[in-house]
């Protein structure tokens, strides 16, 4: 009985809220009315009710609209929570996302004014190439090659014509070298200097494939316009089959390496030939310090799609780090470069025993690859050296780089860079 008079309660209730919004009298009105019928009965069902009816008459989103407007807010919203490298891998960030990010946009924020996210870090993006607008910004370098490499340098209309200057698919630069099967002297290939120049800063190159083989010598690097005077400094170099990069300064008088000892220099790579950093005094070899990882050049970096290359130069010294695919700081993603996060550099000369702004003046950037020459060419036959563990003569069956090199331009196919970005950032 009692179920039986709660139930035409309940009919009765729904009735005069119908009856009353179909009514010319108040809606507050009826309401009144009838809770007053309902509180005679039960004072106790009015709560019950008003509380039933809202919920019923408040539109609800259906579980898949629920399901979008969580996305969306994922998409567009801005978070400052940290993720690990596993997190980004797994959110479906490409490498089109990554730069994106680097370039501070993004391609799936849809907000009409986007609140900006606070700078935290002293350091600006100055200069970038990338995509199809990569070689703006570049001179070509056409002179006879300073490293007496057996290579004609060419200029931009030349490179291209003979496919030496590309964009893949991805839309990332392509700089090769010529590999025509045969040749009488010497073969073509790219070198470009920025048209800017630089006194410090951090530059950071994202590349997927490094040029490596016998005979082949790359290099990213930075240089000014009186050398050895206003220095140079080497961020990616090795020739041949190496598989462990070499960072290393060549300079004027006087730069010299505190320590050979790597703890103490707070880095982990290794030097390597002593720590006198003129390039008159050691004979141009400077002062190198090799990377402890195989995968930081050549075979070994194209096995896993690359990664960053990162040079800091400032008034505490020079450093250079590696951060492999995966692996790249969250700070650099953001385009908030935090340089003190970033961990041991691979390589590092500090200022105490190097100012900066003594040896290192008006630096370009720039890539080339040359062929033999006097590094390629003169460790020809030597071995021992990690990727060499066999000398390019002892494996090629020919006595002189050069003569290998001109017979067999099939061997100049891993010749090539492919490069995302260069970027470069300075202190504001």
């Amino acid at each position: 009985m009692t179920s039986f008079k709660s139930s035409l309660l309940f009919l009765t209730l729904l009735l005069g809220l119908c009856l009353a919004a179909n009514s010319n009298a108040p809606t507050a009105r009826s309401w009144r009315d009838i809770s007053g019928r309902i509180n005679r009965h039960s004072t106790g069902l009015v709560q019950d009710f008003r509380s039933a009816f809202q919920r019923v008459f408040s539109v609800q989103p259906e579980e898949d609209d629920l399901d979008k407007n969580i996305e969306q807010d994922f998409i567009v919203g801005e978070t400052t929570d940290e993720y690990d490298d596993e997190d980004w891998k797994s959110s479906g960030s490409d490498e089109t996302d990554l730069d994106d990010a680097l370039d501070g946009t993004s391609p799936t924020t849809d907000t009409a004014n986007p609140t900006p996210i606070p700078s935290t870090s002293p350091w600006k993006l100055v200069q970038m190439h990338k995509g199809t607008d990569f070689f703006k910004g570049w001179d070509f370098f056409t002179a006879s090659d300073p490293t007496h490499g057996i290579v004609n340098y060419v200029d931009e209309k030349t490179a291209r014509k003979n496919k030496l200057l590309e964009f893949n698919e991805l839309g990332h630069a392509i700089l090769r070298v010529e590999t025509t099967p045969t040749v009488k002297s010497k073969r073509m290939s790219v070198r470009i200097s920025t048209k800017n120049y630089f006194n410090g800063g951090i530059f950071i190159l994202d590349a997927t494939h490094i040029p490596f083989g016998c005979g082949v010598w790359p290099a990213f690097w930075t240089n000014g316009p009186r050398w050895p005077y206003t220095g140079e400094i080497d961020i990616v170099e090795a020739v041949n089959d190496y598989t462990h990069n070499q960072a290393t300064l060549h300079t004027d008088y006087g730069c010299k390496l505190p320590s050979t000892s790597s703890g103490k220099l707070g880095m982990s790579g290794k030097v390597i030939g002593g720590v006198d950093c003129g390039a008159h005094s050691t004979n141009n070899q400077g002062c190198g310090i090799r990377a402890a990882s195989n995968n930081t050049y050549g075979k070994g970096f194209n096995a896993i799609d690359g990664g960053m290359y990162a040079m800091k130069w400032d008034s505490t010294g020079i450093e250079v780090y590696f951060f492999k695919r995966g692996s790249i700081p969250k700070d650099i993603i953001a385009g908030e470069l935090q340089p003190s996060k970033w961990g041991k550099p691979q390589a590092r000369w500090p200022a105490s025993s190097c100012n900066p702004s003594k040896y290192f003046v008006d630096h370009r950037i720039i890539f080339d690859t040359t062929l033999c020459g006097d590094w390629a060419g003169n460790v020809w036959g030597s071995s021992g050296v990690p990727g060499q563990e066999r000398s390019c003569k002892a494996r090629t069956g020919y006595a002189r780089c050069e003569d290998f090199v001109r017979a067999n331009g099939a061997a100049m196919k891993e010749a090539y860079w492919v490069i995302k970005s260069v970027r470069v950032w300075q202190k504001v």
